[in-house]
């Protein structure tokens, strides 16, 4: 459930872009609703609440959680600060580039690739395996943010749209591949649990 948390933000984010732009009175105030702007500031106050939340909970976050954190601060603030769309079209690129600078820098940091030490303490696999794994991922997101930013700025219309979905369903593909490639590799690491009896 981890890797979906991301998206409670982005949920909330598209309700609000979907939402005919109206205004709304707030103790005194006046405020758009509805639309690219004040969607942004949804998509800050829901993450800062999740992640707050998160923290809170387990009193740490991961460091891919601290990484979209702040892109969606940084980029949000910069989109509302600046009123252009702009900013928050590179965030996605941004932010999964940088998780495949990561994955890949983790095959020349450490003793192992950074999706065993993620993974290891559920599974055992040949060192093999835990390679292509990590490559897979690094392709991913590699593939994930070239999408982004090619949608973002082509089809005006649809980038919120696969954003927010195009980003789930290739997510969801990509896990069950996953599934479905380490099913075929767990059996051969798997403990022999047949005992002898005297």
């Amino acid at each position: 459930m981890k890797q979906f948390i991301d998206f409670i933000p982005l949920l909330l984010f598209f309700l609000v872009y979907k939402t005919e732009p109206r205004a709304v009175d707030i103790l005194g105030n006046t405020y758009m609703v509805g639309g690219i702007f004040s969607a942004t500031a949804m998509l800050i106050i829901s993450s800062v609440v999740v992640y707050g939340i998160l923290y809170v909970k387990q009193r740490k976050l991961e460091k891919s959680q601290w990484l979209t954190l702040v892109a969606c601060l940084v980029f949000g603030s910069l989109t509302l600060a600046f009123h252009s769309e702009t900013f928050l079209k590179w965030k996605a690129p941004v932010v999964n580039w940088l998780f495949a600078v990561a994955f890949a820098g983790s095959h020349f940091i450490g003793d192992r690739p950074l999706i065993q030490r993620i993974m290891g303490h559920a599974l055992t696999l040949p060192a093999a395996i835990w390679t292509r794994l990590n490559i897979a991922w690094i392709v991913f997101f590699l593939f994930c943010g070239a999408a982004n930013l090619y949608v973002a700025f082509t089809y005006q219309e649809f980038w919120v749209d696969f954003k927010v979905f195009g980003s789930l369903g290739m997510t969801l593909i990509f896990l069950v591949g996953q599934g479905i490639y380490l099913s075929r590799h767990l059996h051969d690491t798997a403990p022999n649990t047949t005992k002898s009896e005297d």
